[in-house]
């Protein structure tokens, strides 16, 4: 599917200049951000000259963020072409969607025995507002939401290099906002397995646990080929 150049003035519409201790470690952050939050198509023109002209630098700490960008997943490159917000077939979606079920799973097991009353209520609270996402039909806010639930779950087993990958792995899909294209019906079951994840979670059953996120994680899939990737 062909991105308007329109796609890419929406993407220079979304920047925003912050004070941070290096051109490039700004822009990087700004362009990460902008990424990450949805608002931009996978396929979209990045145009180095005019991203450079919004943070009032050359185009070289542009390109060396990029390079950062294609790193993480998030940017595509093409020669003679430029570059673009990574796009994914959907046999990579997943494929990535995959690899970071098998990262979460393996978070959720050592994150068990380590959690806390605070980290319960913390997965408690998203998970209310995924259901009031869910209610009041905010998309955007659903998936939002969903994200930070399972990120509390996952955060309480202190391994951080595992926790970095399966942070890399769910951003390399953010731009696809797969939880935005559902329907209510598949949010309410999407809820549900939410519910069972936290009792399993304050009842300390590791593997109770971990087969429901295999099971929730199977729908995510379910919802993938139902979009087309």
């Amino acid at each position: 599917m062909a991105v308007s150049r329109s796609s890419a003035v929406g993407l220079i519409a979304q920047l925003s200049p912050i004070e941070s201790g290096s051109a490039q470690t700004g822009v990087l952050a700004e362009l990460r951000r902008a990424i990450l939050a949805g608002g931009v198509a996978p396929g979209t023109p990045i145009p180095v000259n005019e991203v450079a002209k919004v943070f009032g630098v050359s185009p070289i700490p542009v390109r060396e963020a990029l390079k950062t960008l294609i790193g993480e997943g998030l940017v595509d490159h093409r020669t003679n072409s430029g570059y673009f917000v990574a796009r994914l077939t959907s046999d990579e979606l997943r494929e990535i969607y995959f690899v970071r079920g098998v990262l979460e799973r393996a978070a959720l097991a050592q994150a068990v025995e380590k959690m806390t009353d605070d980290d319960l209520a913390l997965a408690r609270a998203e998970h209310q507002a995924l259901q009031e996402s869910t209610i009041s039909d905010d998309r955007r806010g659903y998936h939002r939401h969903s994200r930070r639930f399972h990120q509390a779950l996952v955060d309480p087993c202190g391994m951080p290099r595992l926790l970095t990958m399966f942070e890399t792995t769910w951003n390399m899909t953010e731009p696809f906002q797969i939880m935005r294209t559902v329907d209510a019906n598949f949010q309410l079951t999407m809820h549900a397995d939410h519910e069972r994840m936290i009792s399993a979670a304050q009842a300390r059953d590791a593997d109770a646990l971990v087969e429901l996120a295999r099971v929730h994680h199977g729908r995510l899939e379910s919802a993938i080929l139902a979009t087309g990737g």
